[in-house]
């Protein structure tokens, strides 16, 4: 009888397996990156023109975040400082110091090397393309920048801490009571919820009232719960779950 497949039907099986190992080595591959924290640039630490030093100009010296990044209660985006804005403090400031060469080349006329170019900070921190996120609306509703950038008072060189990713910002919106914080608090990263009701007997009774079973005592977390559940009452915040809330 003859042979009814073409002899070169006996090779489908081997480029079947070949096929199949590709797609799994593909997977554990994609696994490796994806699910680690190189994807999500955990940990990235860039070099910067200028060393600059948020352990000392906000833990030490007790600098406002808003005082380089000055928009980002008004913007979506948070802004880098201009050299002019370095410059109102270091004119007066550490001027001859190595360290601020780049600063004097963008900004004083006087200096040997001016050029008037602009210091070119390198981005830490960046979302994809097609994420949408408002600093504003989050600032303004008592998250504060400790809960996505980690203790930036406490950097000598700052780092992406959070990994940014889809399910942590999930995990915020859906239990935003974790990190609400009065909102006159939200600039303060020295914040703890129970120090701010031990010193606040008023908001202290509004909590009593909220919760008749709040216990000051408790643990930081639960107190924070308690605090920032009466918040998203209170400014009756309502983040969104759905995609389009972040992908348009």
């Amino acid at each position: 009888m003859a042979n009814i497949f073409p002899r070169y039907s006996n090779l489908i099986p081997i480029k079947i397996a070949i096929c199949v190992v590709a797609l799994a080595l593909l997977v554990v591959v994609s696994f490796s990156y994806y699910a680690t924290p190189k994807s999500t640039r955990v940990g990235y630490m860039p070099d910067q023109p200028i060393p600059y030093d948020h352990e000392l100009h906000v833990k030490q010296l007790g600098l406002d975040c808003r005082l380089c990044h000055s928009f980002v209660e008004e913007s979506g985006h948070a802004n880098v400082p201009t050299a002019d804005r370095c410059w109102t403090c270091h004119q007066h400031v550490k001027t001859d110091s190595e360290k601020l060469v780049p600063l004097r080349r963008a900004i004083d006329k006087s200096y040997e090397g001016y050029t008037g170019d602009p210091v070119k900070w390198v981005r830490v921190h960046k979302s994809p393309d097609y994420v949408f996120f408002n600093h504003s609306a989050h600032l303004n509703r008592g998250i504060s920048c400790v809960s996505c950038h980690g203790q930036v008072n406490e950097m000598r060189t700052v780092f992406q801490a959070k990994d940014h990713s889809m399910g942590f910002c999930l995990d915020c919106h859906r239990a935003p009571e974790k990190h609400l914080r009065p909102l006159e608090e939200v600039f303060n990263l020295e914040y703890t919820a129970k120090n701010y009701v031990e010193t606040h007997p008023e908001f202290a009774q509004q909590l009593l009232a909220f919760n008749p079973e709040f216990d000051v005592a408790a643990s930081e977390k639960d107190v924070q719960e308690t605090v920032g559940s009466f918040i998203k009452q209170h400014h009756s915040v309502q983040p969104k779950e759905s995609c389009a809330t972040c992908h348009r």
